[in-house]
């Protein structure tokens, strides 16, 4: 029961679907069951992963065969993802960017990164980010359509799993009074981190199976070099992280993982 409550929890927390009333009081809430459901985090990967999956699936049996049918499929998909998710992450990414982008110091970098105003830099990186995504599934799938919809299902769980690598290597800087994301702060425990890995290893072997003779492995390389890239300069700019860093941090790992797997191919 404790780990249906952390993944509706997860859900809840990291979802606009509705977790209310009773459901809600069931699963009821504090900072250490919040903590908890970290574990799951990847397993949010799972439902985006597949929802986009589904959306890009479904177009591509619906519209005609055309080379623009991969593009507009790519657009519909990165859509449904904004909905279900409510842009959290790419809110998170816009953020990281006007603070380190415009922040000469960590002091002002924080204070930026608090301002719910996008600057010039949260625009370009949003604008880039979502023009690299889409072409790159407009890519994949010119090459396979189902490779295309395995490929958002594997890049949403393995981008879930590395920004826990954060939490567990870095201290939380944000005030914790303003900070939605307060209750995350402190190190993720080893069991967690486990749990964590177990639902990672599990879409890689389901994909694995689905697509035996792609290299699976270099969508996985992919992201954790940019994860890597990303906790070195967060650690160098912040000495530390906040709840935005976490969602960049997701935003690239999941695109390095579309452009690991691109090359490869």
């Amino acid at each position: 029961m404790n780990v249906i409550r952390h993944i509706l929890l997860a859900i809840q927390f990291f979802t606009r679907i509705p977790v209310t009333g009773r459901l809600a009081a069931w699963v009821g809430y504090s900072p250490e069951l919040l903590r908890a459901s970290a574990a799951h985090f990847p397993a949010i990967g799972w439902l985006v992963g597949a929802v986009a999956a589904f959306g890009y699936a479904v177009l591509g049996l619906l519209l005609p065969d055309s080379t623009f049918t991969p593009l507009v499929a790519a657009v519909f998909s990165t859509v449904l993802t904004v909905l279900l998710t409510g842009g959290l992450h790419e809110d998170g990414l816009s953020d990281v960017a006007d603070g380190l982008g415009g922040g000469h110091t960590r002091e002002r970098a924080l204070e930026i990164m608090k301002d719910s105003r996008v600057g010039a830099f949260g625009v370009l990186a949003l604008v880039l980010a979502l023009l690299a995504k889409v072409a790159l599934l407009a890519l994949l799938g010119d090459i396979d359509w189902g490779l295309a919809c395995a490929s958002l299902f594997g890049a949403h769980v393995v981008s879930r799993f590395f920004p826990l690598g954060l939490i567990r290597l870095l201290p939380y800087v944000s005030e914790a009074a303003r900070a939605k994301s307060a209750s995350l702060a402190g190190q993720i425990d080893t069991a967690s981190l486990v749990v964590a890995a177990l639902w990672l290893a599990a879409a890689l072997v389901l994909l694995q199976v689905a697509y035996p003779d792609i290299v699976w492995v270099s969508g996985l390389l992919g992201a954790f070099l940019a994860w890597l890239l990303m906790w070195a300069w967060l650690a160098r700019r912040l000495q530390g992280y906040t709840g935005d860093c976490l969602g960049a941090t997701q935003q690239v790992c999941e695109l390095a993982f579309y452009l690991g797997l691109a090359i490869s191919l």
